[in-house]
């Protein structure tokens, strides 16, 4: 007999969670979707998921409207054209408060982030309002990636980190959880940046709300098939992106330091 104390989960929610939608971005994966929407259905059998296709001309709409008439748990929203990273989570991210979510996954659709590390994540979730699959934390590993990319990756995490005041060593990677109220607390509206910097920005914005933030080891490997979006622009992107986010906080911390002063609020040492 249930008593009217006991709560009742419904299949489609992650203990301690709740519902959960997983944003797989898309543009041109045909080689990549349905293994990867695959390996997300085992992993993690209760999370629903949502791919967002940027009008890919190679096809990958076609196959993921197949496997949505196949499965329940999978939807697609087809998008005008290529609009970014950034753009695409931004929609998933309304489309999952829309319908009543409670936590948003991001997750690339080439393989590089494991669906089997998705557990760890959700399970981190349940004390955490922001969790990042990060590869520069104790038990990571990075798999097949050229020491340049390597060097670029942990470079560009130490100057954001060092630039930010932020204590995340993965500011850059893109495997995360969002519960809702987590991004209810940020400013979305005033998010413009794409790939890298998206999810420096995010992370900067989720440091600065005071939101909690945790790190979980994940096994990252460099994508099997199709090309990588990443290119010299979306670096420079970040680095200048970084380094004038660096500055305005800078600046807004001093006037905040002088004001306290003029009106004998500042505390000292």
């Amino acid at each position: 007999m249930i008593q009217a104390t006991d709560t009742i989960r419904r299949p489609d929610e992650v203990p301690g969670v709740g519902r959960v939608l997983v944003v797989i971005p898309t543009y041109n994966e045909a080689d990549n979707i349905a293994a990867i929407v695959g390996r997300v259905r085992r992993a993690a059998p209760a999370v629903q998921i949502l791919i967002a296709d940027d009008n890919s001309p190679d096809g990958t709409g076609a196959i993921a409207d197949a496997l949505a008439d196949g499965d329940a748990h999978v939807q697609v929203l087809h998008r005008h054209g290529k609009q970014g990273l950034g753009a695409a989570y931004l929609a998933g991210f309304g489309w999952a408060r829309e319908r009543g979510y409670q936590a948003v996954v991001e997750m690339d659709a080439d393989g590089s982030h494991a669906p089997e590390d998705l557990p760890a994540l959700l399970d981190a979730a349940r004390d955490a309002d922001v969790v990042i699959g990060s590869r520069w934390t104790s038990g990571a590993r990075v798999l097949n990636w050229p020491l340049r990319r390597l060097l670029l990756s942990r470079c560009g995490n130490l100057y954001a980190r060092l630039a930010l005041g932020m204590p995340v060593s993965d500011a850059t990677g893109g495997y995360r959880v969002y519960r809702i109220s987590a991004l209810d607390a940020i400013d979305l509206e005033s998010v413009t940046s794409q790939g890298y910097s998206f999810q420096v920005e995010l992370s900067r914005l989720a440091h600065q709300a005071g939101v909690r933030i945790v790190e979980v080891p994940i096994t990252f490997a460099e994508r099997e098939h199709g090309d990588s979006k990443m290119s010299p622009k979306i670096v420079a992107e970040a680095l200048w992106r970084i380094t004038a986010w660096g500055v305005r906080d800078r600046r807004q911390a001093v006037r905040r330091g002088l004001h306290g002063t003029a009106t004998g609020q500042a505390r000292w040492p």
